[in-house]
């Protein structure tokens, strides 16, 4: 049966059309399980209907016509249960549906399974058989197992809005709306630019050229270095290989020849795609002929074809590079996006990002937010490499992400950007007012940096020093580990920019979601690998750098705090002092001055530093708490995985109260605590966090301003008895609309999410 399964899926995948995949299913299970029909039905969402769509056993005449409501029959029944049933005489089970256009009154048997994507039924798959048959466990199984592996397909189809109406002929340049999860909140409109990783040639997309003949001399080029690189390996391996082990490179070179790949991909130029997309098409159609092959010898040569393309594609890039062009109010998508790749590009024409993975405190997230870009992720549906240029709309407040909008559509959208544009203005005036509740609470405002791009921003909008400085950064968009000199010259820049308000400087944090591409960590559980300061204990010859440079930088400002990242014993706190002290004494001699020993913080990220926190926090000088991994860890949740990033949510009721229990213990030995997780810069929480007691709340500068306004307009009482409320609900949905309401209430809302509107007015969907 594996093997069977294996099959089918990868005949699926090659299938060029979603009617032709349902062809391969159905013909492919009635062999395997040697029964007489097998059919599937697949949910119309627009009628609310399941409508016959690939047969094998029944009348085909009837695929695209007969159909189901959601509550009729055998199968509206699977999809009610959302789970298998098994019926050995069906036509006497009260939900059976007889219908003649069918011709399934010869059909006694019946075993329906749900096809299910995040929750959600897509479709029924259904085998039935003439005699009277139970169908076994081992039948059972395969078809959930098949059902499962399949479920992405009829997703991604759905996502095209191929299962919108499944009567209707289908436009591509449709109207259509992909939900992820919000990176970065704002809106924005613009046309889409699809970043697809080097050599990735599944990430390609199509692009239409007007210059051919441009597109085919970069073609030559990349197939003439190809080719002289396939010479200079065989050459190489003269005395290695044996003759008829090296006839494979004589097969690499003649596969580029203009009567094999070459020809293919010139033709697919001629006929409108740029280089890179005509590449791409070529070798799908030569992967799916490999994949239908029996024979295993056959099936290996794809990885030849793959690698080819992957050499072809990494020479046109190269020529292609310098070319890239970034329009005014560019939408960057792709499956991923880097932190690197994105600030790599023009930031001012990026309107907004989009993204197939990755979750909303991703490391590109959170700089998304701090330079205020609209971000969604997890947008697995979207359907990346036919979208470049396409026109699109990022509603990041609602997760929202519109393709090819309609004209009201625009128009609406146009509106909501003036209309947060004007709110915007309207913050300003609280740019130079105090964080200051009107019962006369104090609260400090830091920001989060890692660009010199933030310090103007965080500056003009009142910051009172920095709360977060990502050192990792700086690393990020290097080829290498940046020098001492490298790294002084960055840290003195952001001291001197905020002195002589503070600014704590994270040690390097990488690992997780960050990595560096000069310095590859490959884990399978990277969130609870090899990460932050285990990296930095492990590697003292980069933290004795690290430390050397901050020093230096920090040499007549004093404004300078450092602070250790995932922290989780009381071994690592010694460590790391002891090093920064060495740095310390050997930057005094070097320098020949004296230099005031910084004060020292850790984060509270992980779990187990709850359980030891008085212990811990009397080692230092202050605490932070990282809530983005601190939620994550308490919760189980990997914060990069979009099928659980609806699990993920600062409003738990565990979040709420380690928090509370957090800063009832530190502050019990007079340590200050604070906060720079995204949690600070959320209207909602920011409220709560203050009537917790947090000394400091430190956000991306996006935020600095709706907090401001926040602090100012809620008094701390109201918060402290919005805290007890919170405190003692079991549930963050309840939690978190308690906390819109009363915003709501107070004249807030739009501050949160500008395209809802709780009262009045409605969005077009």
């Amino acid at each position: 049966m594996l093997d069977i399964l294996r099959k089918i899926v990868q005949e699926v995948d090659s299938a060029p059309t979603l009617l032709t995949a349902l062809d391969v299913i159905v013909v492919n299970v009635q062999e395997a399980l040697s029964t007489e029909v097998c059919s599937i039905y697949l949910l119309d969402e627009r009628s609310n209907r399941y409508v016959l769509m690939a047969t094998r056993g029944l009348n085909p005449d009837a695929v695209g016509v007969v159909s189901l409501g959601l509550s009729e029959g055998l199968v509206g029944l699977v999809g009610q249960r959302e789970e298998l049933i098994n019926l050995e005489e069906a036509s006497a089970h009260p939900k059976y549906r007889y219908l003649p256009e069918t011709g399934e009154e010869r059909y006694g048997s019946f075993l329906g399974v749900p096809i299910m994507h995040r929750r959600k039924v897509l479709g029924v798959l259904v085998v039935q058989q003439q005699e009277k048959r139970r169908f076994g466990e081992a039948e059972e199984a395969f078809l959930v197992t098949l059902s499962a592996q399949i479920s992405g397909v009829v997703a991604h189809a759905r996502a095209l809005g191929q299962l919108d109406n499944l009567h209707a002929p289908k436009n591509i340049n449709s109207p259509r709306i992909f939900h992820g999860v919000a990176g970065a909140s704002g809106i924005a409109m613009g046309r889409a630019v699809v970043i697809y990783p080097p050599a990735d040639i599944d990430s390609v997309p199509d692009r239409g050229v007007e210059d051919i003949d441009s597109e085919l001399a970069q073609l030559n080029q990349a197939l003439n270095a190809v080719r002289a690189e396939m010479q200079m390996l065989g050459n190489k391996m003269t005395a290695s290989l044996m003759p008829e082990e090296r006839a494979l490179f004589d097969v690499y070179l003649s596969m580029l020849d203009d009567n094999a790949l070459g020809g293919e991909i010139a033709d697919k130029i001629r006929s409108g795609n740029w280089a890179q997309g005509a590449l791409r098409a070529v070798i799908d159609e030569h992967m799916q002929s490999f994949a239908a092959m029996d024979d295993p010898y056959l099936r290996e040569r794809m990885a030849d074809v793959r690698d080819l393309g992957r050499r072809i594609l990494a020479h046109l890039q190269k020529q292609a590079s310098t070319t890239r062009d970034y329009s005014e109010n560019s939408i960057l998508i792709g499956d991923e996006i880097s932190t690197a790749t994105l600030v790599e590009t023009p930031l001012e024409s990026i309107a907004a990002i989009v993204t197939t993975t990755g979750a909303a405190n991703s490391h590109m997230a959170i700089v998304a937010r701090a330079l205020g870009i609209p971000t969604v992720v997890g947008v697995a549906e979207l359907p990346v490499s036919s979208l470049d240029d396409a026109e699109m709309i990022v509603d990041a407040y609602q997760s929202r992400v519109y393709v090819h909008p309609s004209r009201e559509l625009r128009k609406r959208y146009k509106e909501i950007i003036r209309e947060e544009r004007q709110l915007v203005a309207g913050l300003d005036a609280y740019r130079d007012l105090p964080a200051e509740t009107p019962d006369g609470h104090k609260v400090v405002l830091y920001v989060n940096t890692g660009l010199m791009a933030d310090v103007a921003r965080a500056r003009d909008r009142g910051a009172e020093g920095v709360g977060l400085y990502r050192s990792e950064i700086p690393f990020m968009l290097r080829d290498r580990f940046p020098s001492e000199e490298e790294q002084r010259t960055i840290y003195r820049q952001q001291l001197t920019a905020f002195e002589p308000r503070p600014v704590t400087m994270r040690t390097l944090d990488i690992g997780g979601d960050k990595d560096l591409p000069y310095f590859p960590i490959n884990e399978v559980n990277p969130a609870l690998g090899w990460r932050g300061i285990r990296i930095t204990l492990d590697h003292p010859e980069i933290f004795l750098v690290q430390m050397r440079a901050m020093l230096k930088a920090s040499i007549g400002l004093n404004n300078l705090q450092i602070m250790l990242p995932m922290v989780s014993s009381v071994f690592e706190i010694e460590e790391a002092q002891h090093l920064i002290h060495r740095a310390l004494t050997e930057v005094q001699e070097e320098e020949k001055a004296e230099i005031p020993m910084p004060k020292l913080g850790i984060m509270i990220e992980v779990p187990a530093v709850l359980l030891q926190i008085r212990e811990l926090a009397g080692m230092v000088d202050f605490v932070s708490v990282g809530s983005n991994d601190l939620t994550q860890y308490l919760l189980a949740v990997d914060r990069n995985n979009s099928r659980v990033a609806d699990l993920y949510t600062s409003y738990h009721p565990a979040v709420l109260r380690a928090l509370q229990y957090i800063v009832n213990e530190c502050h019990a030995i007079d340590k200050p605590v604070g906060i720079c997780g995204e949690m600070a810069g959320d209207p909602g929480t920011a409220i709560l966090l203050m009537a917790m007691g947090f000394d400091s709340l430190s956000m991306s500068a996006s935020n600095l301003l709706k907090i401001r306004k926040v602090v100012r307009t809620v008094p701390l009482a109201t918060g402290k008895r919005l805290l007890a409320q919170a405190l003692g609900v079991d549930n963050a949905a309840v939690i978190r609309s308690m906390m819109e309401l009363e915003l709501n209430n107070m004249g807030l809302w739009d501050i949160v999410r500008p395209t809802q509107r709780p009262v009045g007015g409605k969005l077009p969907s």
